[in-house]
């Protein structure tokens, strides 16, 4: 072999290395597909498609289990390592972010399907139809976010929350359809409060100083040891991305006939992701940032990946988190504040496929929406994607709101549950890789202040922590004063690890 081909053997080599989890999640998606088409023609059984998609059940059952306690750790770390005035700061600039881009995602979909007009009233025949509904308004659900915002019960909040339904009058005429408002609790964790008692729980902890110390260290090396467990799951991505894959795809039945007739609907959905995350959203970052976005967004490929494959934000965080401090080398101090809130409230994707759902429904109806409707169609969506933050399967609850809103056929939203398990992996990953961009955005608008607040730590607080990008935290730093030099000493001639007993 010839000395010039020696290098190029060698980065290659790393370059493999340093991608080996990214070529296992994409060979899990590639596995997945061709899995699912291989086996469709046999018609496996119930049975036999249950066990298909079991791995994959226990893949996201253990990344949802890492959740709770990554939010918890990270966001008491994170803001821990802030005043409270910069907290307040970061969380109202991520907060306009989400809501603008928000309501961007919606007129960009609207524009999007009433330019390829994907809806055909003859559609609405051929497709099969169920009368699945749920009454819904944007009221209720703002009542709902502040309800569960400010829980009544930490730890309930971590497995129930606090939903408005609507039940029959007892003693009402069944015909007259009486109605009575109710607020009840349901299964499922209650992410909204967690995030606000953590995000007070470590603003407060950050101001006490030496007497918070052992505390904050506490929460930082669960950060660490969750984000490790995490990583070791991920290994396990190409058997439980192709179950999962696989999985959806034996469970859709006609998924020929399906594609033929709701095929123009998915591209103007996948078209407007994609317009939003190579345009839009580079551009939003040239202008803000001032630097190429491309190199930023190709770090970010891990996440798109898993966020593909697994439908899920909240399970995509730890990686999330890995692509954007690790990677692209954004403050640390930032993105543990903003992903963990992003993953819950931020809802682009959602906000695009809603506006486009709901116009493609009324074409479907052949109805004739006036500016008044289409701006109408916005702004709900806008609404309705922040009111529903804490909801599950949010896109259902926000295209019945923006459909009572213009008047449309609300049972027609069965029509779309055939193609949601696609249309929802593409969407997620508008909201996954958008919290990643706000993550670095909010960074670039906070850099003044977050230079005055290390600046202010060194000198006039040195006890308080503060976390930048790949930098130890100040509380992780063994005291050397008096004996306790002498003991360092030693375990650095021994060898030992000395940061936080990880080998770093």
């Amino acid at each position: 072999m010839s000395p010039s081909t020696k290098p190029t053997r060698y980065a290659a080599q790393a370059w493999v290395k340093d991608n080996l989890l990214l070529i296992a999640t994409l060979s899990g998606v590639f596995m997945g597909v061709v899995l699912g088409v291989s086996i469709r023609p046999y018609r496996p059984d119930e049975t036999t498609k249950l066990l298909i998609a079991y791995p994959g059940e226990l893949f996201m059952r253990l990344l949802k289990l890492m959740i709770v306690p990554l939010v918890i750790a990270s966001l008491v770390t994170g803001s821990a390592s802030l005043n409270a005035r910069m907290n307040g700061k970061i969380a109202m600039r991520t907060v306009v972010y989400f809501v603008l881009t928000s309501l961007l995602n919606a007129v960009l979909g609207i524009l999007l399907v009433v330019a390829i007009h994907p809806g055909d009233p003859s559609m609405r025949s051929a497709i099969q139809q169920s009368d699945q509904s749920r009454r819904a308004n944007i009221m209720d659900g703002l009542l709902d976010l502040g309800r569960n915002v400010f829980p009544d019960n930490l730890f309930q909040a971590s497995f129930e929350q606090t939903q408005t339904i609507y039940k029959p009058v007892e003693g009402a005429n069944l015909t007259e359809a009486l109605l009575q408002r109710s607020v009840e609790y349901r299964p499922g964790t209650n992410t909204l409060g967690i995030i606000f008692f953590c995000i007070v729980f470590g603003t407060v902890l950050g101001t006490l100083g030496e007497k918070a110390r052992n505390v904050i260290q506490f929460f930082s090396v669960i950060d660490e040891v969750v984000m490790k467990m995490v990583s070791g799951i991920m290994w396990c991505s190409p058997l439980g991305i192709a179950s999962i894959i696989c999985g959806k795809m034996l469970a859709v039945n006609n998924l020929g006939l399906i594609m033929e007739q709701l095929g123009l609907f998915i591209g103007t959905v996948v078209v407007g992701v994609f317009i939003y995350q190579l345009i839009i959203m580079q551009l939003i970052y040239l202008a803000v940032v001032r630097k190429n976005p491309w190199p930023f967004f190709w770090e970010m490929r891990e996440a798109w990946l898993t966020v593909f494959a697994t439908a899920s934000t909240a399970a995509t965080l730890p990686i999330s988190l890995k692509c954007v401090e690790e990677k692209a080398k954004v403050d640390r101090r930032v993105s543990r504040f903003v992903l963990p809130i992003g993953a819950t409230v931020n809802m682009d994707g959602t906000a695009l496929f809603v506006s486009v759902a709901s116009i493609f429904i009324a074409q479907m109806n052949n109805m004739t929406l006036n500016i008044g409707n289409l701006v109408t169609v916005a702004l709900t969506a806008t609404a309705a994607s922040v009111a529903s933050a804490s909801v599950p399967s949010a896109a259902l609850v926000l295209m019945v709101v923006v459909l009572q809103a213009i008047e449309a056929p609300i049972p027609d939203v069965s029509l779309l549950f055939a193609v949601d398990w696609l249309v929802d992996r593409f969407r997620s990953t508008n909201n996954c890789i958008g919290d990643c961009y706000t993550a670095a955005i909010v960074a670039h608008l906070s850099r003044a202040e977050l230079s005055d607040l290390r600046s202010d730590t060194t000198s006039d607080a040195p006890d308080a922590v503060s976390i930048e990008d790949g930098e130890q935290s100040p509380l992780d730093k063994p005291k050397v004063n008096g004996p306790a030099k002498v003991e360092v000493v030693q375990e650095k001639q021994g060898g030992a690890p000395l940061a936080n007993g990880f080998d770093m």
